[in-house]
């Protein structure tokens, strides 16, 4: 099945009506100075998860090289941003992670590390929380539920346990606890449905994984699900992308839109081309100037400025309900 059918129910949500919503609502998106390099560093996984809008787990063979990751930290020496953000797959993965959390660390910018939690398990990994907590490394991890059953079904047997396990790892030499070394967990829903409050959820998940495991973190962050890629393909197989898409449409909040990622992130994917966020990344919706895709390395932080943010109708789901971005809810 290819990219271009799952998305046709997609594409039937005519590709300017999210630039309507917006001039509907008087909002214009518009990019403000980057304070944040998001580096998507490939799609190996030692996870396959229902929700994933990157398709990663084990088998894939897309990993950022070395030699990549040296024109990253060429660039970042010219061009410096307050913050890296690493994702994947799991990003932990790739053979120059260390080496490049290093660097950037060295460089004095804040990382953050985009973890399934259950590759700090892996042997060869078992030591990372320590490596972590020595250059003050943020870590924001997917804990799709605080009940075994809800985790399982989107993220596969063993993966709650295993995620408790490594959750009360980082809790022992500090994160969570200690405000210089953050924990951040993120919820997805289970299926077709829109995040419920965060500060609720938040306040449930704490009491839960208190109560239950002893297991402390600074945030929740909720993410919505977004109708691209493997979840697209379970949206299509239960027939419910229509459906999903309609209510992503019908619940846009224009409150969201001024906070949203795209406005002072640039995204990157492990060969360095440059697009307005992940979920754009996914769709080869990659920045231009007229002669084929950017990398990181042709462009400064100014001329990147200038760029106009490229939009798509799953960009409803940004700015559905409560708003969503990779630092949870935006309304």
């Amino acid at each position: 099945m290819t990219l271009q059918s799952l998305e046709a129910p997609v594409a039937r949500v005519r590709q300017d009506k999210f630039q309507t919503a917006l001039a509907r609502h008087g909002k214009r998106l518009s990019r403000l100075a980057p304070r944040i390099l998001q580096i998507n560093v490939g799609k190996i996984c030692n996870l396959t998860c229902v929700h994933c809008h990157v398709n990663a787990g084990p088998k894939r063979k897309e990993i950022m090289s070395g030699d990549t990751v040296d024109r990253i930290l060429g660039w970042l020496e010219v061009n410096p941003l307050e913050t890296v953000d690493l994702t994947g797959g799991a990003p932990e993965m790739i053979p120059d992670f260390r080496r490049l959390v290093d660097r950037v660390h060295s460089m004095g910018a804040h990382v953050v590390d985009r973890s399934n939690l259950t590759i700090l398990l892996e042997p060869g990994y078992e030591n990372l929380p320590e490596f972590f907590a020595e250059r003050r490394t943020e870590i924001i991890a997917s804990m799709p539920c605080y009940s075994p059953d809800n985790v399982t079904k989107q993220r596969g047997e063993g993966v709650f346990d295993a995620s408790i396990q490594a959750l009360r790892r980082l809790n022992a030499i500090g994160y969570g606890r200690r405000k210089e070394l953050p924990l951040h967990l993120v919820y997805n829903p289970v299926g077709d449905s829109l995040p419920p409050e965060q500060s609720e959820l938040e306040a449930d998940y704490k009491r839960e994984l208190k109560e239950h495991f002893d297991i402390d973190f600074h945030n929740l962050y909720t993410i919505t699900n977004m109708p691209i890629a493997r979840f697209a393909a379970y949206l299509k197989h239960n027939g419910k992308l229509e459906d999903y898409m309609r209510l992503l449409v019908e619940n846009f909040n224009p409150a969201s839109v001024d906070r949203l990622m795209c406005r002072d992130t640039i995204n990157i994917d492990w060969l360095g081309n440059i697009y307005d966020c992940d979920f754009n990344q996914q769709l080869g919706m990659t920045l231009d100037n007229g002669n084929g895709p950017l990398k990181l390395w042709d462009v400064d932080l100014e001329t990147f400025r200038k760029l106009p943010i490229r939009t798509g109708s799953h960009c409803f789901g940004c700015t559905a309900g409560h708003g969503s971005s990779c630092g949870g809810a935006l309304a």
